[in-house]
């Protein structure tokens, strides 16, 4: 039986460059997507650093222009990698803000905060936009929220699943579930389509976003959505069409200028906005032109850019999509005649390339275009945290299958992978295979875990691995078990235990190499709330700041209006004159000083000010006396 949590949960759909959160609305039966503080459905998953404060959002975007080493974005790129990962290396290249390799050979981001270096992971970069995602969920709700469901591309593995998890638990949330971006969407495509799921329907999902691509082939028949094979890339989507026209126009510019602005970051974080906003641009016009004021060393760049041309740098990346497409079909066994609809998720499947090859690739048939792709990984997320919620009304009663997207095995002698697990296997699910010792009285094994579809175990991913101990001396050939079972969220346990009488021993991986330990976690957690204080007292100190600023307009115009000034005496007028200087001062200084200096500065206008007023107030009013 499926686990209920007590109190409302949200959906999360936490996005390499946009996230959205959604919640299930009781009233109107359906899914709300929460607008952010700016009235936006998506949220940038930008993080910022500056002298004074963190910003996350809209406001850490709209100055990645000018703070380009300490805006942070991509996080999601990073999560559950190693640093030596030539996809890493290759991104680096691109970043404006500095990535280092810790010794676990885990990414950290270099950034510069309050005068200060500090390293961050991408799990706690996540977090900061999954705290983002909470609070104006919180906002929306006028309470608190814990539990939450949290989506990832159906490609991401054992360890970024992990990562995931521990960026919601750093973030105060509570991860009920991990559940796949696509199948994600399937719900949502349901949830729209009720009335024509009623017999058996094959779904196809394309979902192409801002950094990964997944696509699933779901069956939905009456409430059960069964996936039956899914395929991707985690590090395919909008970034890299952005990525490529960066690279082409520098290359352009360098042509033109003889100068090379690959090294300077804020240049190239220009560029890449002008580019981002060119490639949206060119999704309903067939031309525009790329201009960028004073782009590098005062020099004003300007670029003509055709769809056609735009098409020709990416091509390689949209026949890419394609080939997973055939793919996912290919496992699915299914052919193509037999998808009923094909449904297009991911801001960039809006490319009219990308619609033209997908529809041809279906003979023509008209794509699903009535959800809304931006919000219907959310929407899903947010049905699928009702379901797991206690006392929630009205919920469509959905019953969700997912797959395992990459076979699971082991290492056996000769580096061949051993495959426990087969990719698109049905979950959550729990194999036991046997295997035996190789050697005579051996007295413990190494057991290798790897995810992938190379024949030669060391050319798959590796997992994790540990060691069986204590196996009762015999000659080669002695049996044990290794079991691999896959939770509802994806998340891998493997477990060894010896096949003899009495004598058994049994392990199980719980933390994969480069994932967070306990420790850190709890460590970083309390991080995030200093983060959340700093956040809060900074805003207090914005407020007091402003407050300031007010009041000392409004004496200024007092003051000097001569109907006022008339009245005060000598004394005073000095007094509060001097105390507007005073006050025009501090404001106008560099503002590091405590929010307790201003609240003071505050007090004392307030207590200069006032009492001068009070008695022209009681002049005015005894003047109105004598002339009753």
């Amino acid at each position: 039986m499926t686990e209920k949590y007590a109190a409302c949960a949200i959906g999360i759909d936490l996005g390499t460059t946009y996230s959205c959160v959604g919640v299930w609305q009781e009233q109107q039966d359906r899914v709300e997507i929460i607008h952010n503080d700016q009235g936006n459905n998506t949220t940038p998953s930008f993080v910022a650093f500056t002298d004074k404060q963190r910003l996350i959002g809209e406001a850490a975007k709209n100055q990645a222009a000018t703070n380009p080493d300490n805006t942070v974005f991509d996080a999601k790129r990073l999560i559950g990698r190693k640093f030596s990962d030539p996809i890493i290396q290759k991104d680096i290249l691109l970043w404006p803000f500095k990535v280092i390799g810790d010794v676990n050979d885990k990414p950290m981001i270099v950034v510069s905060y309050k005068g200060q270096e500090k390293e961050l992971s991408a799990e706690e970069i996540s977090s900061m936009v999954l705290i983002k995602m909470k609070e104006i969920a919180e906002a929306f709700l006028e309470a608190p929220v814990k539990n939450a469901v949290v989506t990832v591309p159906a490609y991401f593995n054992d360890s970024q699943r992990k990562a995931t998890k521990d960026a919601g638990a750093i973030a105060g949330l509570n991860v009920i579930r991990i559940i796949n971006e696509p199948t994600a969407a399937a719900i949502a495509y349901g949830l729209e389509n009720r009335t024509r799921c009623v017999g058996e329907r094959n779904v196809f999902v394309f979902d192409l976003g801002g950094g990964t691509f997944d696509v699933s082939l779901v069956t939905i028949k009456d409430n059960v959505f069964e996936v039956k094979a899914t395929s991707g890339n985690t590090h395919l989507g909008g970034e890299d069409f952005d990525n490529r026209m960066v690279e082409y126009l520098a290359r352009e510019f360098k042509k033109k200028h003889k100068m090379d602005i690959k090294g300077n970051a804020k240049a190239l974080r220009k560029l890449r906005k002008a580019c981002e906003r060119a490639k949206r641009t060119l999704s309903f016009a067939v031309d525009t032109t790329i201009e960028v004021d004073a782009l590098f060393e005062g020099i004003d760049f300007s670029f003509p850019i055709s769809r056609g041309r735009f098409e020709k740098i990416n091509m390689d990346l949209f026949e890419e999509c394609m080939e997973t497409v055939e793919r996912c079909l290919t496992d699915a066994k299914m052919k193509k005649s037999s998808v009923d609809d094909v449904v297009l998720i991911g801001g960039s499947s809006r490319i009219p390339k990308v619609q033209q090859l997908l529809q041809d690739f279906f003979n023509g048939m008209e794509l699903c275009r009535s959800i809304n792709p931006d919000e219907a990984v959310a929407c899903g997320a947010a049905v699928q945290a009702a379901l797991l919620s206690e006392g929630v009304k009205n919920v469509p009663k959905i019953a969700l299958s997912d797959v395992t997207p990459l076979s699971l095995g082991i290492a056996e002698e000769g580096d061949l992978m051993s495959v426990v697990i087969p990719r698109n296997t049905t979950i959550p699910v729990k194999k036991t295979e046997e295997y035996v010792t190789i050697y005579d009285d051996q007295s413990s094994l190494l057991v290798e875990v790897y995810e992938g579809e190379r024949s030669r175990a060391s050319y798959n991913n590796l997992l994790g691995y540990f060691y069986l101990t204590g196996i009762t001396p015999a000659p080669r050939g002695h049996p044990h078990d290794v079991c691999f079972a896959i939770d509802e969220n994806g998340i891998l346990t493997v477990s060894a235990k010896e096949k003899t009488n009495g004598n058994m021993n049994e392990i199980t991986i719980t933390n994969d190499t480069g994932r967070l330990s306990p420790e850190k976690i709890r460590r970083l957690i309390e991080e995030a709330e200093n983060y959340k204080a700093e956040d809060m007292k900074f805003k207090k100190k914005v407020k007091v700041m402003k407050d300031m600023e007010d009041y000392l307009y409004d004496m200024k115009k007092l003051v000097t209006d001569k109907g006022v000034s008339s009245k005060l005496s000598t004394v005073d007028q000095v007094k509060i004159n001097s105390a507007i200087v005073k006050g025009k001062i501090l404001l106008g200084g560099d503002q590091q000083e405590d929010t307790f200096v201003f609240v003071n500065m505050l007090r004392e206008l307030k207590s200069i000010f006032e009492p001068a007023m009070a008695k022209i107030n009681n002049g005015w009013t005894n003047e109105e006396s004598d002339n009753d």
